[in-house]
């Protein structure tokens, strides 16, 4: 199959993408983060709720302090810029006010709404995304849509405190992965860190109770070092099935 010019630039920056464990001291133009930034928040994510927050330290103490709660990791101590990912799950109800704004003043302006997305962010979402003091609602949910998925399909997730925390995180981690694409779109590389005390990161930033941390992500330039292993991958045929 012949690959168009998109298709083989698209090509490019995902296989040249690497997790990188040493950067030099190249910076990294400030035009360059925040339009990465303004990537990542084009990320799919569910119901368009967006539950991502991205902090960029900059401060030299907070990052210094940043990277010891990265366990002073190479790639953390040798970055250029460090920016924390974080997955909310309380912010849902915030957004949802916000889409339902917007699309009024989308519909003021002329643009026809359809009324199932009416539906959808007035009752749909409040009724699924609640979990109620202490989850007590969604345990309540997780009973009611137990019973009626005997007899036909049902949205089962999320139900729960729990359901909620992995929502939030795999949305997020969408947003992360644009992010680390549009990077390397620029020329430069990153390595998302999940080796934290996530605890002292949430301590060290103030981050509301309700904030997971998915990875911190390491940006600068690699050094001709940086790059500690070949790429490795298992076989094709333990991940990808058809049937």
């Amino acid at each position: 199959m012949e690959l168009n010019e998109t298709v083989k630039a698209l090509t490019e920056i995902i296989e040249s993408r690497r997790s990188i464990r040493l950067f030099d001291k190249s910076p990294v133009p400030p035009e360059v983060m925040e339009k990465s930034f303004d990537m990542a928040l084009l990320a799919p994510n569910s119901s368009n709720l967006q539950p991502w927050e991205f902090v960029w330290v900059r401060e030299s103490q907070l990052k210094a302090e940043l990277v010891k709660a990265c366990f002073s990791q190479a790639a953390a101590a040798t970055a250029a810029e460090l920016v924390v990912c974080i997955a909310r799950t309380k912010t849902w109800k915030r957004n949802c006010e916000d889409m339902k704004k917007q699309m009024e003043q989308a519909e003021a302006q002329g643009t026809r709404i359809p009324k199932a997305a009416w539906l959808y962010y007035r009752k749909l979402a409040p009724f699924m995304y609640n979990q109620g003091p202490l989850g007590v609602l969604g345990l309540f949910k997780r009973v009611i849509f137990f019973f009626i998925g005997l007899r036909k399909p049902v949205g089962r997730e999320p139900m729960g405190n729990n359901d909620m925390k992995i929502w939030a995180t795999k949305t997020t981690a969408l947003a992360c992965e644009n992010f680390m694409l549009a990077i390397r779109a620029f020329g430069f590389d990153t390595c998302p860190m999940e080796g934290m005390d996530s605890r002292r990161v949430r301590k060290l930033l103030k981050l509301p109770s309700d904030s997971l941390i998915p990875m911190v992500i390491a940006i600068g330039k690699r050094r001709a070092d940086g790059v500690t292993l070949p790429r490795i991958r298992g076989p094709r045929s333990w991940f990808v099935r058809t049937i």
